[in-house]
Formats: structure tokens, C-alpha cells, sequence
């Protein structure tokens, strides 16, 4: 039969087939072959032996947190405690296009802004708007809603930006556990301990814990290919780098202000570049 694995608890994994959850184990030769099961799975299963027989091909795999097959992300971007980050901001956008995975930015705390603090905010967020990235706030509940049908998504972002909080608003009965945020680290803790496949409004969702950090071992041609408005400007050169190259349009673009700074600057970053020596 047929199934997708909407949880991992241990050695266990519980599989939906039609409305109807099997807890299931693997095959050992999965082991054997460095294969692991993840939350998003598409598998085939033996529904009396209860055991994983295959995995089928994956649109895309995450590591930390393990996930799969996943539609679209939403990026929950705290505005304040903690604060609004552009160069976590860019890490998440670089790390969706390279998986593959439509990136919504949601921001939250609104409400701990002051009107001059957000007017300039919203100026940056307008330039993501721009270049073609969806920004809705954690607010919009029924927009939101109609976001998830027919996909399955992942909330993910900052951690203690409220990730758990939209959910609880979104679907109330499932109470999950939210904390505050460490007022000495800036952060928040860790409250989502498994990650876990929902259904929801016509989609599917996905709680995961917050990261402390990104793997982000990808080639320099990745993360350039991830900077989704650089592939406006043509460049003479083919394989340009955008960094040393005299006739670069990308750098004449950032020094026109028709490319974010701050994005350029984030773009060096991940590259390991210096900025200084450029």
C-alpha cells in the first residue's frame, strides 16, 4: 500500500493511508543503504507486517529539521524580540530556491513596532515584494488559509518568532507549546520537539523546531543561482561571480540601488567573500 509518513518517534513510523495512521517500522537494508526515513515521505508499505518496504523518489529532502516533499515555506519573520534579521532573512530565501520550495515571508510582532521603525521596514520588504517574493503577516489568518490548500507546507523561520503561535491561531485544538523569548539571548526556546505532518484548510503543514543554525555547505554557483533577481542583469561575462569583475551589471545594479545592499552584501557573505577586499 501506499502512504506518506506524518511522524517519526523513535524507531517508529506512523504512516497515512487513507485517513487511517500505521505506526511502522523500516526495512534493515535501509540502514544498510544510508537511508532514512523522514517526515513528507511518500512509501510503500505492508499494512499486516506494518514495515516500510520502499521510499519513493523525493521532490526535495531537508536535514536539520529532516523533512520532505515540501510544496512551499513559510518564513516567519520576527519584526522584534527577536529582531528582524535580513542576513537570516536571505540564508532561509538562498536555502528554499535551492530545495526547490516556494518561500512566503510571514512577519510577526507588528505590534511591538513603532510606526517610524515599521515605515522603514516596510520599505526593505517592498524590495522582496519586487523581485517577486509573497510577504503576508501573521495576522492575515484567512489569507493564510487559502495559502495552504492544495500544498504542503513548512513553517520554519527564527526561533521564537512565533511559529507555534500561528499555528495554535490557525487551528486552535491543537494547543501547541509556545515560549518566550530569552530576553539575555534574544532567542527563543525550543518548544516544538517533533516534527509532525498535519492536515489543514485543504493542505498540508508541518511544525518544526526552530533553528539555531543553517546547514549551508552549497557551491558558490548555487548560491548565486539562489539570488533569484541576479538573473535580471547580463552580465559579459558567463560564469561572472559578481564580486572582482570590472563589467559586472549585478554590481552595477547594487551601486544604482536597483539591487538591496544589504542583499548584495549577504550574497558576499555566503560566498565568503570579503567585502573589503572586492
Amino acid at each position: 500500500m501506499k502512504g506518506q509518513i506524518v511522524k517519526i518517534s523513535s524507531d517508529l513510523c506512523f504512516v497515512n493511508c487513507e485517513g487511517k495512521i500505521y505506526p511502522c517500522k523500516s526495512r534493515g537494508i535501509f540502514r544498510k543503504e544510508h537511508i532514512t526515513p523522514t517526515v513528507g515521505d511518500y512509501v510503500l508499505f505492508h499494512k499486516d507486517k506494518l514495515l516500510i518496504e520502499k521510499i519513493m523518489t523525493r521532490k526535495n529532502v531537508f536535514q536539520r529539521p529532516k523533512v520532505s516533499n515540501i510544496d512551499q515555506a513559510f518564513l516567519i519573520t520576527s519584526l522584534k524580540i527577536p529582531d528582524f534579521s535580513l542576513h537570516l532573512l536571505d540564508k532561509f530565501l538562498v536555502l528554499m530556491e535551492i530545495h526547490h520550495v516556494k518561500p512566503i515571508i510571514c512577519i510577526t510582532k507588528e505590534d511591538l513596532m513603532e510606526k517610524n521603525e515599521l515605515d522603514e521596514i516596510w520599505k526593505v520588504l517592498s524590495y522582496y515584494e519586487k523581485i517577486g517574493y509573497q510577504v503576508v503577516s501573521n495576522q492575515q489568518v484567512e489569507k493564510i488559509k487559502q495559502l495552504l490548500k492544495g500544498k504542503t507546507s513548512v513553517f520554519t523561520g527564527q526561533t521564537g518568532a512565533g511559529k507555534s503561535t500561528l499555528l495554535n491561531r490557525l487551528n486552535p485544538e491543537w494547543n501547541l507549546e509556545t515560549g518566550e523569548v530569552s530576553k539575555a539571548l534574544g532567542r527563543g526556546r525550543h518548544t516544538t520537539r517533533v516534527v509532525e505532518l498535519f492536515e489543514l484548510y485543504g493542505g498540508k503543514v508541518m511544525d518544526t523546531p526552530g533553528f539555531s543554525s543553517l546547514d549551508f555547505s552549497f557551491t558558490k554557483e548555487q548560491i548565486c543561482d539562489a539570488f533569484i533577481e541576479f538573473h535580471d542583469y547580463s552580465c559579459p561575462f558567463r560564469d561572472c561571480s559578481h564580486t572582482k569583475e570590472k563589467e559586472c551589471e549585478v554590481k552595477r545594479a547594487v551601486f544604482n540601488h536597483h539591487i538591496l545592499e544589504s542583499r548584495y552584501q549577504n550574497y558576499l557573505s555566503f560566498i565568503g567573500v570579503d567585502e573589503n577586499e572586492n
